[in-house]
C-alpha cells in the first residue's frame, strides 16, 4: 500500500473471558494489560492509547493505519495474551482463556478523550452502572 495516505482509524475494542467468568484477577489483570500494551506498541501500524476492562472482560482503544487487519490483529492479541499468561502462571487449570468474538467500534477523534477516560476506569464505570452499551457489545443483536 502507498504510504501517501491520510487516515484517522480510531478504534474501540472489547472481548470477554470465556462464558465471562472472572478469570482477570489483579494479578492476572495486570499482567494481561501489561502484555497486551507491549504487544500493540511493537505491532507496525497500531498506537495504543488506552487499556482497561474488569474481571471478566478487556477493552482496548488504539488508532491504526490502513494496513492494519483488524480481525488478525485482535486474534493475535487474544491467542498470544492466553498463551504467555497461561505459560508463565502454570496451575493445574488454564489461568486465562478467551471466550469467541469480538466487539469493535470506530469513533471520531474528537471522541477520543471521552474513550480513553471510558476504557480507563471501566471499575468505576461497572460498578456504578455507567456503562456505553454500544462499547460494551460483542454481538449484533
Amino acid at each position: 500500500m502507498s504510504r501517501n495516505y491520510y487516515s484517522e482509524i480510531n478504534l474501540h475494542i472489547v472481548w470477554h473471558t470465556k462464558q465471562s467468568r472472572p478469570l482477570l484477577s489483579l494479578e492476572i489483570e495486570t499482567a494481561t494489560h501489561a502484555f497486551l500494551r507491549k504487544r500493540l506498541v511493537d505491532s507496525e501500524g497500531v498506537f495504543v492509547h488506552e487499556i482497561g476492562g474488569t474481571e471478566n472482560h478487556v477493552h482496548i482503544c488504539v488508532t491504526v493505519l490502513p494496513t492494519v487487519l483488524v480481525s488478525e490483529l485482535i486474534g493475535q492479541l487474544k491467542g498470544a495474551s492466553a498463551h504467555e499468561m497461561n505459560q508463565n502462571h502454570p496451575t493445574r487449570d488454564k489461568v486465562l482463556q478467551w471466550q469467541s468474538g469480538y466487539g469493535v467500534v470506530s469513533f471520531g477523534t474528537k471522541d477520543l478523550p471521552w474513550v480513553r477516560e471510558y476504557v480507563r476506569n471501566q471499575k468505576q464505570h461497572h460498578a456504578a452502572g455507567s456503562v456505553h452499551e454500544r462499547l460494551e457489545r460483542m454481538t449484533q443483536d
